[in-house]
């Protein structure tokens, strides 16, 4: 183990000397990624006392954010928690949607709740796995990289990505779902759910798994509140709080799925409610996937009722055959009585997501549609406004906190990174315990240096 050690001589209540060891635990060193310095003072192998240092590895993502027009933070999101990237598309997505005041298509709610719990499924898998190899079991490390196999390989074909996937847009996706590719997610599940209980009855009743995960990692309730605790962390320490629930954003007031909630608080209990949350993610994508609908995946002219501003726009670039069955909103006397209304009819915008490629490539109207949507200075309108958009992601509440001035890119973009919430904790949870515990009890933070230090 890397690290600098020092001796420190301390007065006690009882007026007896204690001489205390210093030691830094990373940043190079294997458990810390690189990314984490922890100076702890040490009596014998006991942690009396510890710092954690972050900011190794700072990528200045709100301020990049504020300088590329409003599509082109999503390469930025994949690079938060790159272990579960889609979760961050969707979030940020649906801060830009408040403001635009859209909201996409049915369809597309249904995708983003499917990408969202297969990234969940992915990121629970990692951390389990890698903090078990941390304590020996490298046999659980292996299925589960396996099982994570069956979902990446989806997620690529889906996305043409493993990690840096960018497939969410503003008012959508980029594309719809390949043929068949349910029926795989379908199967992949149904083999990610026997690798799950495999890896159950290899870890949970595991002597020397139970031993070193028991009653170590200790976080009160007060105290995860105290901190801003959320997800996995919040709910193991016995707080049933979860977004998806408490504040039903996408579709997910329509799945029925249970909050695994903890007893202690410990490491033990936060493996046990990630093994949980694995299962009723694999149930909300079932029944996703049962109740999905057809139509399309981006907000536009096909997914609102037709006004005579609208049928202009459709008629202009040819998109004429479906015009006789599609709803008509009456426009009102734009001089008259219902003058207020004209904020309506004449939007700040005419459309959000780019023309699909055989209209930009072949027709003239298509392909200005598309130059206008990402020249500088003429793509998206954002409204003047802020918004806040929340999402329940892998480790907890992820948020973004978006400003707009008007123009084609965000004038501030602020990220609430669960991890970052999480790491003020763990000072708390290795005090007290043994120079072996940090191990475990770091890793059950599932910290992603990424949305740690943005």
């Amino acid at each position: 183990m890397p690290a600098s050690i020092d001796t420190e001589t301390t007065q006690t209540e009882s007026g007896t000397t204690r001489k205390a060891m210093l030691l830094n635990v990373g940043p190079s060193h294997p458990a810390m990624h690189g990314v984490i310095r922890i100076i702890t003072e040490l009596d014998g192998e006991t942690v009396i006392d510890s710092d954690v240092e972050i900011g190794y590895l700072h990528r200045a993502f709100e301020k990049e954010s504020e300088v590329v027009p409003w599509n082109n933070v999503f390469p930025y999101t994949d690079r938060l928690n790159y272990v579960s990237p889609l979760m961050n598309n969707v979030c940020y997505a649906m801060g830009v949607e408040k403001l635009l005041d859209v909201h996409p298509t049915e369809r597309c709610d249904y995708i983003r709740v499917i990408i969202s719990e297969v990234s969940r499924l992915t990121d629970h898998m990692t951390c389990i796995g890698a903090s078990a190899m941390e304590l020996g079991a490298m046999t659980v490390f292996i299925y589960f990289m396996k099982a994570r196999e069956y979902l990446y390989e989806l997620v690529e074909e889906l996305t043409g990505a493993r990690l840096t996937v960018s497939y969410v847009r503003v008012g959508g996706v980029k594309a719809d779902l390949p043929e068949g590719w349910l029926e795989r997610l379908d199967k992949a599940l149904d083999k990610t759910a026997k690798v799950i209980d495999e890896n159950d009855k290899l870890l949970t009743r595991n002597r020397i798994f139970f031993d070193r995960m028991k009653d170590v990692g200790l976080l009160d309730t007060d105290t995860a509140w105290a901190l801003g605790f959320s997800g996995p962390l919040m709910r193991a320490a016995g707080v049933p709080r979860d977004l998806r629930k408490d504040e039903p954003y996408l579709v997910y007031d329509r799945f029925d799925f249970d909050i695994p909630v903890g007893a202690v608080g410990d490491n033990y209990d936060r493996y046990l409610v990630r093994m949980e949350e694995m299962r009723q993610s694999i149930s909300i994508i079932k029944q996703a996937i049962k109740q999905i609908p057809s139509g399309p995946v981006q907000v536009g002219l096909d997914s609102r009722p037709f006004t005579g501003a609208q049928m202009v726009d459709a008629a202009k670039m040819g998109l004429t055959s479906d015009m006789l069955v599609r709803k008509v909103r009456i426009d009102p006397t734009l001089e008259g009585t219902n003058k207020h209304q004209i904020r309506f009819v004449n939007a700040p915008f005419k459309q959000v997501v780019l023309p699909p490629k055989e209209d930009t490539y072949g027709n003239i109207e298509g392909l200005m549609n598309h130059f206008m949507l990402i020249m500088d200075g003429e793509g998206i309108k954002v409204p003047e406004g802020e918004a806040y958009v929340a999402n329940e992601v892998a480790n907890g509440e992820l948020g973004f906190y978006i400003v707009s001035d008007g123009t084609g890119h965000a004038y501030r973009c602020r990220v609430r990174p669960p991890c970052f919430y999480l790491m003020q904790g763990l000072t708390e949870m290795i005090n007290g315990d043994m120079l072996a515990d940090i191990v475990p009890s770091f890793g059950s933070i599932n910290m992603i240096a990424g949305e740690l230090d943005r």
